[in-house]
């Protein structure tokens, strides 16, 4: 490995399985030290003891500020700054629109959206005292194009890709730079929520002929955290998705 990250230390949210976890594990063997927050306590200690050295674990609700707060700054106090913070929290499940309640619409909103805010919030102060930092929102492809039976889904990642344009564009000055990465359909337990029929129309609409692995999304999480890799990236979207937008 290169060790594109020697020396910093990475805040991965939702990292305890599926696209997060991956980056968790590309940023550790690249140098990193790794900060792994998810609501899943026992999934993130398995992340930990799998890494072994130079990981910390810390249980977290996206959607509960107070939790946010109080993890962040546990990372803060553990590590001393967090130089990249990835974005990775979320929940998928298929829901017709026209029998969409408002309670599940929100839950989906509290949590893949509500929750980037919330996080990012939290982290961008200690980011801009310090004139340093990369902030990796993970959205989705859908959120460019739509889905039939996710338009809670869409719509919360589709705010991801606005809410990082406008915090590149105010961070920029203080040289924190934030992007996206929209994936495709990746294979992850996330796919859980999706029905059978769902996936197979997906999978035969993709020009690559298949949906993506975790591990092929994260070298994109890579490149935007490292120097000088990803050092004109900027509110920008990076699209490893099979080819289903172009």
């Amino acid at each position: 490995m290169s060790q594109k990250l020697q020396g910093k230390v990475a805040l991965v949210v939702g990292g305890a399985s599926g696209i997060g976890r991956a980056i968790a594990n590309l940023f550790h063997a690249e140098g990193a030290t790794v900060a792994v927050a998810d609501l899943n306590a026992d999934a993130c200690d398995q992340v930990a003891r799998a890494l072994r050295a130079r990981v910390s674990t810390h249980r977290v609700d996206v959607s509960d500020e107070a939790s946010v707060k109080a993890m962040v700054d546990e990372v803060i106090s553990t590590h001393q700054v967090i130089d990249v913070l990835v974005n990775s929290a979320g929940i998928l499940d298929e829901t017709p629109f026209l029998e969409m309640t408002s309670e599940t619409f929100d839950r989906m909103i509290g949590i893949n959206l509500r929750g980037v805010f919330l996080v990012s919030r939290a982290v961008a102060p200690h980011m801009v005292e310090r004139k340093a930092g990369r902030i990796i929102n993970v959205a989705s492809q859908l959120a460019l194009k739509g889905g039939m039976g996710l338009s809670h889904y869409c719509a919360a990642k589709a705010g991801v890709l606005g809410l990082t344009k406008s915090m590149a564009r105010e961070l920029a000055p203080f040289n924190v730079l934030t992007n996206a990465i929209a994936p495709g359909p990746i294979l992850t337990p996330m796919l859980e929520g999706l029905s059978p029929e769902w996936i197979a129309d997906k999978e035969a609409e993709l020009p690559l002929g298949r949906f993506g692995r975790a591990e092929e999304v994260a070298p994109s999480a890579l490149m935007l955290a490292a120097s000088p890799d990803g050092d004109l990236y900027l509110g920008q979207t990076l699209g490893p998705n099979s080819g289903d937008v172009m």
